[in-house]
């Protein structure tokens, strides 16, 4: 194993472990979810690949800028924090309590009531919480999705995606790294708004060609 280093901009994260070889005992050693990265020339073994997989650990090719480390969304999520607006507090409750049973930690930002509310106030709740580091994921919900998604993604360092289907959940995360997934509660139903969050929270990004494109994302945001 090279030399442990840290992601630029990162120091108060957990330092990212760089491989020359990455075996299947080195692989059972990572904690889930956390991203490592190959040296030039480096190696995962074929049951190294499997174990990572199982682990949801993100591994980072030599031909990645060690930039962009930090960029990749949490692999392995445990927070979560969800809103609505006032359309939408029925289905917020129900897949707050679906996510709780699961084990997740889930912080409810509200709307509580049929009191009417403006999105992108709902939506500044879940997206600052997830842009500080304080949730690994948000969700925010309106009648249609397409306002907070909108407003969300007017927070640096947000990547909101509004899904109606189980594949785009699962390529805004894959692809585009998103951390927070905006939902219409008028164009879903409740089993099926739970089937895209459970694919959503369960994808990784996983590949350096789309971590090289979210830095392209960020510079756009004045970042860089």
């Amino acid at each position: 194993m090279a030399a442990v280093r840290r992601a630029p901009g990162a120091a108060s994260e957990a330092p990212v472990k760089t491989f020359t070889l990455i075996t299947e005992a080195d692989a059972r050693q990572l904690e889930r979810g956390v991203t490592v990265a190959l040296t030039p020339g480096g190696h995962v073994t074929p049951l190294a690949q499997d174990t990572l997989r199982e682990r949801r650990v993100t591994v980072i090719g030599a031909a990645a800028d060690p930039d962009l480390l930090a960029l990749a969304p949490v692999a392995d999520v445990r927070r979560v924090v969800i809103g609505a607006d006032h359309t939408s507090v029925a289905l917020k409750a129900h897949l707050r309590e679906a996510l709780r049973c699961k084990g997740l930690a889930v912080a409810d930002v509200g709307t509580d009531s049929a009191e009417p509310v403006d999105y992108p106030d709902i939506a500044a709740r879940v997206g600052r919480p997830v842009a500080g580091r304080e949730a690994d994921a948000g969700i925010v919900i309106d009648g249609a999705g397409l306002g907070s998604a909108m407003a969300a993604n007017k927070i640096r360092g947000i990547r909101a995606a509004m899904c109606t289907t189980r594949t785009l959940a699962r390529y805004a995360r894959e692809h585009n790294g998103a951390n927070v997934l905006a939902l219409g509660s008028t164009l879903l139903s409740a089993d099926d708004a739970l089937a895209i969050v459970e694919v959503f929270l369960a994808t990784a990004m996983t590949e350096s060609r789309y971590l090289m494109r979210l830095a392209k994302v960020q510079r756009l945001e004045g970042r860089d």
